[in-house]
């Protein structure tokens, strides 16, 4: 399975804070935003990335992520020129995915929970269709909305509505097989100018082949595109980190935790940079 990460938007929610840089690579407590659904990735055991930006922003992201050799991931670039909506993303990664099944995750949407390894991870074994997962929101006219029937089938997608026919939320991680691509290209633009996901995922589920899978209670969802949001998923972390001990949704632990990259390896890496905090935290994981 591949897996892409979408961070092209323009951050314009949190101007001024992003004119000189993308808000996904915008500290989430001690590490750049894009640690986080790249984390999300490596546990569901993807290893081959690709990360779709802006133009602007391109060098930023290689200077922040290089090939992934570090975590024991393969990390490719893509440009999107025009912001043309997420299901664009499949368009522009066409030739990434080839016969490959995806997952794309939202730059800015950071997931914690107990059980969200072992769901990711299912999803990612799914052999055909589609995989979204939803959450109940207390404001879900801000999101894509799934109404289920009485068995909880999901039954209609509608983005953004007035009047929504749930509370239940579709977050930004989604799992495709190989037709994803040739399925973005027949979408129309929305009224806003975009391929819209909602719109996408509404063709698999009108092939009865979309799986709507529910988020626990226990699972925490962040859409850090806010100046709140941001600041609360800092606070998450670090209260998180502080009171388990330990860091959790860090590439460098994940790429060992899956045996992406062996204990030396991850030594060497360690020592090519400045032993912080961050770094000291990893060590200190690690022994």
């Amino acid at each position: 399975m591949k897996g892409i990460i979408l961070a092209a938007g323009k951050g314009t929610r949190l101007s001024p804070a992003t004119l000189p840089i993308s808000k996904i690579l915008l500290p989430i407590y001690d590490r750049p935003m894009v640690y986080y659904p790249l984390s999300m990735l490596m546990m569901a055991g993807i290893r081959d990335i690709l990360i779709i930006t802006n133009e602007t922003d391109l060098d930023n992201f290689r200077r922040t992520l290089g090939d992934g050799s570090q975590f024991g991931v393969s990390i490719q670039y893509a440009v999107q020129y025009v912001q043309r909506g997420i299901s664009d993303a499949f368009i522009i990664a066409e030739d990434f995915i080839g016969d490959d099944r995806v997952c794309l995750i939202l730059g800015d949407n950071i997931f914690y929970g107990p059980s969200i390894a072992e769901q990711i991870s299912a999803a990612a074994r799914s052999q055909s269709g589609a995989t979204v997962f939803g959450i109940r929101v207390p404001d879900p006219e801000r999101f894509g909305v799934v109404e289920f029937d009485k068995d909880m089938r999901a039954i209609s997608l509608e983005e953004k509505p007035k009047h929504p026919r749930s509370d239940y939320a579709v977050v930004g991680i989604y799992f495709y097989d190989s037709k994803v691509s040739a399925l973005a290209k027949t979408l129309k633009p929305s009224a806003r100018g975009e391929l819209e996901i909602t719109d996408l995922n509404r063709l698999y589920l009108d092939r009865d082949e979309l799986e709507v899978r529910l988020f626990d209670e226990d699972t925490e969802w962040i859409d850090a595109g806010t100046f709140d949001s941001l600041l609360s998923s800092s606070e998450f972390i670090s209260d998180k980190e502080k009171g388990l001990g330990r860091k959790i949704l860090c590439p460098e632990i994940i790429a060992l935790e899956e045996g992406f990259v062996t204990k030396e390896r991850m030594e060497s890496w360690l020592d090519s940079n400045k032993d912080n905090e961050y770094f000291s935290k990893i060590r200190e994981q690690m022994s």
